[in-house]
C-alpha cells in the first residue's frame, strides 16, 4: 500500500486546506497521460473503486489501476523556496 513521508502528509493537508470547498476532502491520484504519470486533484469525496490511504492527518485516494501502480511506493513531497510545491514516489525500503 501506498506510503507518505511526513512531509507528504503535511503538503497534501496544506494543500486540501486552501481548497474552500473540500471541508473533507483529499487529494486523488489517478493515471495520467501515459503509464508513468500520474495526474491529482483535490476532491471531496472519492469515486467507486478508490482507495483510501490516511497519514498523520492527510487523506489520499487512489485510483484502483494507480493503486495496484503505486502500492510499493512512498509519496514524499519537497516545497520550494519560492512555494512550488514537487513530488516524488520513491521505493518503500
Amino acid at each position: 500500500m501506498l506510503t507518505l513521508t511526513e512531509t507528504a502528509s503535511t503538503v497534501v493537508k496544506s494543500i486540501i486546506d486552501r481548497d474552500p470547498n473540500s471541508t473533507d476532502g483529499a487529494l486523488r491520484i489517478a493515471p495520467g497521460a501515459n503509464e508513468r504519470d500520474f495526474s491529482i486533484a483535490v476532491v471531496s469525496a472519492p469515486e467507486p473503486g478508490d482507495e483510501l490511504v490516511e497519514s498523520h492527518g492527510a487523506r489520499v485516494f487512489l485510483e484502483p489501476t494507480a493503486s495496484a501502480a503505486l502500492g510499493d511506493k512512498t509519496l514524499d513531497a519537497e516545497v520550494a523556496e519560492t512555494g512550488a510545491v514537487s513530488f516524488a514516489l520513491v521505493n518503500q525500503g
